[in-house]
């Protein structure tokens, strides 16, 4: 199983799909899922967006791909999307139109991710609670932990939630192995003043062997975590920068055979090829 990991979209919904399908026609190997670690841009209405993501789309249209690409249907779109035949599933952010999300996790409270977009190619999981991918020869199990950490005791939607701390306590007391943790923040031992107090509390306490995450703007990061076990690494993000490319570690593949974990940086060289000015066409 071949699983491609992203974080920090924000609009460019249909970028990972491509990057993807351009990595298997380079590759020649195939990829089973991609996992995405928050920041979708899952605004389906304009007057919803946030501050920050109305500012930057008022210079980049990309970050309103959610509301242009996957709120209704463009057959162009659909016939990529059906032939990769490839879904997406992602953690919440901290910008995302959290009243849509909070509505369709209501929804479909009997599952453990749920679509999001009218491709239902792109889904959402449950914070907190056990996933499990499957191919014909692999499972893959993760936990996905949304949102961001707050140290002022604010409540809003962009910040984890008292049902999500719930399900991270029930989690804690779990003896169950995973192969990886997704969250879109980081945990807060470096003490800066920002991160998330319960990531910690998972992976101090449950065993993880990758932690995959975003949110934070540092740059690409391999390194073990201070539990000794998980090897924690910093996703970069799907971002374009002043030459119109994208940047070392935006795109990891981890790959699971016969119970071994791997991971490949996806070199830029492959990256390049979907730069700002043609990444769309």
């Amino acid at each position: 199983m071949r699983v491609a990991i992203f974080s920090d979209i924000h609009g460019k919904i249909l970028l990972p799909f491509k990057l993807v399908d351009l990595y298997q026609k380079e590759t020649g190997k195939a990829v089973d899922f991609i996992l995405q670690c928050g920041d979708i841009g899952a605004y389906p209405a304009i007057n919803n967006l946030d501050k920050a993501t109305a500012k930057h789309a008022q210079s980049d249209r990309d970050e309103l791909g959610f509301y242009d690409d996957f709120t209704k249907i463009n057959q162009r779109i659909k016939k990529f999307l059906d032939e990769l035949n490839i879904t997406m599933i992602c953690v919440r952010g901290n910008h995302e139109d959290h009243d849509f999300l909070d509505d369709l996790e209501k929804e479909n409270s009997h599952t453990n991710w749920f679509p999001i977009d009218v491709y239902e190619k792109v889904f959402v999981c449950k914070s907190g609670v056990k996933q499990v991918l499957r191919t014909e020869n692999e499972i893959l199990s993760f936990v996905g932990i949304g949102r961001i950490g707050d140290r002022k005791g604010r409540t809003e939607k962009r910040f984890i939630q008292d049902y999500e701390r719930k399900a991270i306590k029930k989690l804690l007391k779990t003896s169950d192995t995973f192969d990886c943790l997704i969250t879109h923040d980081k945990d807060d031992r470096e003490k800066n003043g920002y991160g998330m107090p319960e990531i910690r509390d998972v992976l101090d306490k449950v065993i993880f062997y990758y932690h995959f995450y975003g949110h934070t703007g540092e740059p690409f990061k391999h390194e073990i975590d201070a539990n000794g076990i998980t090897q924690s690494i910093k996703i970069k993000e799907l971002e374009h920068d002043e030459n119109g490319l994208l940047e070392q570690g935006c795109m990891v593949i981890l790959e699971k055979e016969n119970e071994n974990l791997t991971i490949e940086i996806v070199d830029k060289k492959l990256t390049n090829k979907l730069a700002k000015s043609n990444w769309k066409n």
